[in-house]
């Protein structure tokens, strides 16, 4: 287990944000753990710190929200994000992540800007069955590659205009079966090891007490500010990715 108390001071907040944004809470936080893991240990041990975490917020998030998903899109969704988890692991010593991510956040600030540019009708729109499918995807692959699957389900669900409580119940679900998913990969790939479990296991706690404040948040915030926090954390969450890309 790492004892460094240096590492702790970055870990405790980060598990924190990861187990927030399993709540359903937008933002990108959970994406922001990774970086702040990195301030004291190699990126491929915090990666795999992380993983741990987000399976315990997901199993959280799913007993808060599980109720609330949307079937329809989950029946698209979930396959096609399997299938991005398979290429993601086939482009693993092909693409580096910092490359798969700032392509994710081209493509978020890009679809930001048409949205800001053309404005959205007042009511949701049912989104194609190819454009769902095509979201999972490439959500399953930068989610494998760099724990950065949220803006293409963002994207793909923030047309539909789904109540807050299914929008985040729908990606609680799918996200729990991708990062689920990557458990054997990751081993396969030498990502997981004694000293990196023991470490999530002691940080464990605090992504579960981020996920318990989330959920209360989540259900006091209007359904006008929960699509503007969300389009707030798809612009932020874009940025971080092509400056981290071009970094």
């Amino acid at each position: 287990m790492i004892t460094d108390a240096a590492f702790y001071a970055a870990a405790v907040p980060a598990a924190l944000l990861v187990g927030i944004g399993k709540a359903g809470i937008p933002g990108g936080l959970g994406m922001l753990a990774v970086p702040l893991m990195a301030l004291s240990v190699p990126v491929p041990a915090a990666a795999a710190i992380v993983l741990p975490l987000l399976t315990v917020g997901d199993l959280f998030g799913l007993a808060a929200l599980i109720r609330q998903r949307d079937r329809a899109l989950l029946r698209v969704l979930l396959p096609s994000g399997l299938f991005g988890i398979v290429v993601g692991l086939l482009l693993f010593n092909v693409l580096s992540a910092r490359a798969m991510g700032g392509l994710v956040g081209v493509m978020t600030l890009l679809f930001l800007a048409q949205r800001l540019l053309f404005t959205p009708p007042a009511e949701g729109r049912t989104m194609p069955r190819w454009a769902v499918a095509l979201a999972g995807a490439v959500s399953g692959i930068t989610s494998f590659a760099a724990h950065a699957g949220g803006p293409p389900i963002s994207m793909v669900l923030m047309p539909m205009k789904l109540a807050p409580t299914v929008f985040a119940a729908t990606g609680a679900v799918f996200f729990a079966s991708i990062n689920a998913s990557k458990w054997l990969p990751y081993a396969w790939l030498g990502l997981i090891d004694t000293t990196n479990m023991s470490t999530a296991l002691v940080l464990a706690p605090c992504a579960a007490a981020g996920v318990a404040f989330g959920v209360v948040v989540l259900r006091r915030l209007p359904a006008l500010w929960f699509y503007r926090l969300v389009s707030v954390g798809l612009f932020v969450t874009g940025v971080k990715l092509v400056w981290d890309a071009l970094a």
